[in-house]
């Protein structure tokens, strides 16, 4: 099998000639396999080539670049300060072509060198709160970016942009939007798709129209700006307990569930959406709940050929989330001989419901759950479970659910825990187009 000489190294630059004469130039990436020999090509994107099918490397002549030191901003006292805190993700990188590296650029000067277009809204203050994949944050993290946003507010700043990757978004601003409580300023989180340097990059809309709603519209609370349509023409201000990712790549991904946006921005206006939001206020005072790190929830989705036995873990956490099937439904009832295990599985959650706190969501993207529908559905309900009625979405339930375990007695989060207390729950369902 064919080997890379000892001196090609990650971020060589070198020409690849494959057995079958075709011929590629790129920065060497690491590969995971020991297979094949990954490359970035000057478009930007990346190509694997097997080794078995490379007949010859030629190292190349590496160039060299001078990082360009950028002038310090301006303050403008005419303009108030908009705060952006990153914690990484797609929003704040681009790719050095010159290393193959993938660059996240964090200072206020960064910031404006990428988005110019901002300083014309606002000063602009940024800090990095922390720089990884949002899909490796936990409780801890969202505890330190409150703790992030409450500095800023009390310096007085307009509003507040948080940056995070995609991934964990809506688990990040539903546990922002509970832990702030009484938060007088807009906290807008914000993400991208696809790169800041890329042609399709959703990054720059993404972050005016976030910038733009923090600064010139009257509300008050946390949300998050995302592209409303796959064009570069607006965004949506959406609420942050209701909103899913809905497409692992789209720039639209992020959809209102059972409900409208807050608000459409556009880089020349902000249109209010009909449904109520928070308008600012100015006789609140922060205080941060946080999140327990401590705390053991489960997720758990009901399936065909579900298992007793897959409840057994549960029975160590301190609460647990059920995605059931339609209403909230699930296998609990035994119909012939085939599903005896059903009604052990009905009799393990029964058993669960005196020791911890387990509720009901539903698997559908939209709707609301009522377990007195069907049989097993009331089935259900009469062993314990909470959520009837509701319409919150898993990733909802799941924070709201831990933040009333870390702040509240044990005798008053089942009543909270019904109680519409971020918007989480709607007083009626949308049926969204």
């Amino acid at each position: 099998m064919f080997k890379l000489k000892k001196n090609i190294t990650i971020n060589t630059k070198i020409k690849i000639i494959t057995k079958d004469a075709r011929t590629f130039e790129g920065l060497v990436l690491p590969d995971t396999t020991n297979q094949k020999v990954v490359l970035k090509l000057s478009s930007g994107y990346n190509i694997g080539i097997l080794s078995k099918n490379i007949k010859e490397t030629k190292t190349l002549k590496k160039q060299i670049t001078k990082k360009t030191k950028l002038p310090k901003l301006k303050t403008n006292k005419n303009l108030p300060t908009i705060s952006i805190l990153h914690t990484g993700g797609t929003i704040a990188s681009k790719v050095d072509y010159e290393t193959g590296a993938v660059l996240s650029q964090f200072s206020p000067e960064d910031i404006v060198s990428m988005f110019p277009e901002i300083k014309s809204l606002a000063n602009i203050d940024s800090k990095l709160v922390r720089n990884m994949w949002s899909s490796n944050m936990n409780f801890n993290h969202f505890n330190l970016l409150a703790k992030a946003v409450e500095k800023e507010v009390k310096k007085g700043v307009k509003g507040i942009i948080v940056t995070l990757g995609t991934d964990a978004l809506t688990y990040a601003s539903a546990a922002l939007s509970f832990i702030l409580e009484g938060i007088e300023i807009p906290v807008i989180f914000t993400a991208s798709q696809r790169s800041s340097d890329r042609g399709s990059s959703d990054a720059f809309l993404n972050l005016y129209c976030a910038v733009k709603f923090a600064k010139e519209a009257n509300f008050a609370g946390v949300a998050i700006c995302m592209h409303g349509s796959s064009e570069d023409d607006y965004c949506n201000v959406l609420p942050a307990c209701k909103t899913k990712k809905l497409h692992s790549s789209r720039r639209n991904t992020f959809q209102p569930i059972n409900t409208t946006p807050i608000a459409k921005v556009t880089t020349e206006n902000i249109e209010f959406f009909p449904e109520t939001h928070h308008k600012k206020r100015n006789n609140s005072k922060l205080k941060l709940k946080l999140l327990n790190p401590k705390l053991k929830l489960g997720i758990l989705r009901f399936h065909p050929h579900f298992q007793s036995s897959m409840l057994e873990p549960v029975k160590k956490f301190d609460g647990l989330i059920i995605e059931g099937t339609g209403l909230g439904n699930g296998p609990v009832e035994c119909v012939d001989e085939f599903t005896k295990e059903n009604e052990k599985t009905i009799k393990t959650i029964t058993s669960l419901t005196k020791e911890i706190p387990v509720t009901m969501t539903t698997q559908c993207v939209f709707g609301r759950v009522n377990m007195n529908v069907y049989s097993y559905g009331r089935k259900i309900l009469d062993s314990g479970v909470w959520g009837n009625h509701t319409d919150m979405l898993p990733e909802t339930a799941f924070i709201k659910l831990a933040w009333l375990l870390s702040n509240y007695n044990k005798k008053d989060i089942k009543e909270l825990y019904h109680e519409n207390l971020r918007g989480e729950i709607s007083e009626r369902t949308l049926y969204n187009d």
